[in-house]
């Protein structure tokens, strides 16, 4: 996967207080579809973190209702797959936490808003490698 370097803030920070990295452009993520998990005002799911997907978030995600791994060609969505990268929306994240389902997180990409909803050690355990 190569680095994506769209950007919609520039000062958007993230989880560890660095300038927010993109999370993936392949699949395109993030509320405004620029890569990065920024959030704003219209954002009223704080697509803040950036996860690495699994097989098993994905299946959970489903279940609680939101089908993340089906094509929607009239949405222009390919579906997710283990291994991509997405903006998930914080309090879900969170859910999954809850349910022993959590995917790891891009902590440099995870915007730093995502700590209203856990704390920055829970974070760093969930970090992907």
């Amino acid at each position: 996967m190569t680095t994506p370097t769209l950007r919609y803030d520039a000062g958007a920070r993230n989880v560890l207080g660095g300038e927010l990295a993109a999370c993936s452009t392949s699949p395109m993520t993030g509320f405004f579809r620029n890569g990065c998990c920024e959030t704003g005002p219209h954002d009223v799911g704080m697509h803040t973190v950036c996860a690495v997907m699994t097989a098993e978030f994905l299946a959970f995600s489903k279940a609680a209702g939101n089908d993340l791994s089906t094509p929607r060609p009239e949405a222009e969505f390919a579906g997710l797959k283990p291994g991509d990268r997405w903006c998930l929306c914080a309090p879900r994240w969170k859910e999954a936490l809850d349910a022993g389902a959590a995917p790891k997180l891009v902590l440099e990409a995870t915007h730093e808003e995502t700590l209203a909803i856990a704390p920055l050690g829970v974070l760093k355990d969930h970090a992907a490698t």
